[in-house]
């Protein structure tokens, strides 16, 4: 069984909708102390990131979440929640994550642009897979998918599984051990986000 993690920062609705789709059950769960009792874990997240690591320590999930990820079982972060799964955020200041994946999340560096983008990143954009990840079966190699964020992280590329380009490349997907992480939100994109989904559920 599934776990969506409500910590009273993510857009639940459309992730309950795209299991529906798949005809897989997902529940919400909002008691810290059930979370360990899944087979599967998605951390979501829509929002500023101190706000939503305050959230997380208020409602007991940062702990929980933490012990999961211990368990071996998979952990899907989901935009904001991708984020939160490194080590520091650099938005409104620098805010410490739950630092199961190394690395920092970083503002868009519009400096290194050489059109003009505009920041927020949003919208459908590629991804260009640099390894093999069992989420990203029965995908092309420059998939589509559906973006919303103004910060990303950087990593060492051996957590990178996928990256994508917005005025420069970054890490969009990435993975350590049992822990994944999608930038762009599955739920919203689709028939390859319907995939990713049920991907990370046959696991």
């Amino acid at each position: 069984m599934t776990a969506l993690v409500d910590y009273n920062m993510g857009n639940l609705r459309s992730v309950i909708n795209a299991f529906a789709k798949i005809g897989s059950p997902i529940e919400v769960v909002k008691d810290p102390e059930k979370l360990k009792g899944y087979d599967k874990v998605i951390l979501p997240g829509v929002g500023a990131f101190g706000d939503a690591m305050k959230s997380l320590e208020a409602t007991g999930m940062r702990e929980a979440v933490m012990d999961f990820s211990a368990s071996n079982k998979p952990l899907l972060g989901i935009c904001l929640g991708m984020q939160l799964l490194f080590e520091k955020s650099c938005e409104f200041g620098e805010t410490k994550g739950l630092g199961l994946i190394p690395g920092v999340v970083v503002e868009f560096d519009k400096s290194k642009f050489k059109t003009r983008l505009k920041v927020p990143h949003m919208g459908w954009n590629e991804i260009f897979i640099q390894k093999n990840s069992p989420l990203l079966k029965g995908l092309d190699d420059e998939t589509y998918l559906y973006f919303v964020h103004s910060f990303h992280a950087t990593c060492r590329d051996e957590y990178i599984i996928g990256k994508t380009t917005y005025g420069y490349d970054f890490p969009s997907i990435v993975q350590k051990d049992n822990i994944f992480g999608f930038q762009p939100h599955p739920e919203k994109s689709h028939d390859n986000g319907l995939k990713i989904l049920k991907n990370f559920i046959e696991l």
